[in-house]
């Protein structure tokens, strides 16, 4: 293969308020977790499933971490291009979603 793409694209729910924090030079990271539901119909039984996933989002630019401290808040629907990475010190599988560039929220919920 000449090359690889390290892509991820979510379209979900924020789950809780985003957490900001600073850096010791004071540049601002923001930390937010956003929840993908999967349905269908069971085939057996007939029956609606679902199936919600949580993804970890850190965002650097700082630029995009004013936009995510003053309108992103819980039940917020988020459109949400980026990396990922998989989490470091963690027993079990988990990925880190990067977002270094833009970011495009879709709705809030009200």
């Amino acid at each position: 293969m000449a090359g690889s793409v390290n892509k991820v694209i979510l379209i979900g729910n924020v789950g809780a308020d985003p957490e900001i924090r600073r850096t010791q030079d004071g540049k601002a990271i923001a930390n937010l977790r956003i929840a993908t539901s999967e349905q269908w119909r069971d085939r057996n039984s007939g029956e609606r499933r679902e199936k919600t996933e949580w993804h970890s989002v850190v965002v650097f630019n700082e630029g995009l971490t004013k936009v995510v401290e003053q309108y992103v808040k819980k039940g917020a629907k988020l459109y949400i291009e980026a990396r990922c990475r998989p989490a470091s010190g963690r027993t079990r599988t988990a990925t880190t979603v990067i977002r270094r560039k833009s970011f495009c929220r879709a709705s809030t919920r009200r």
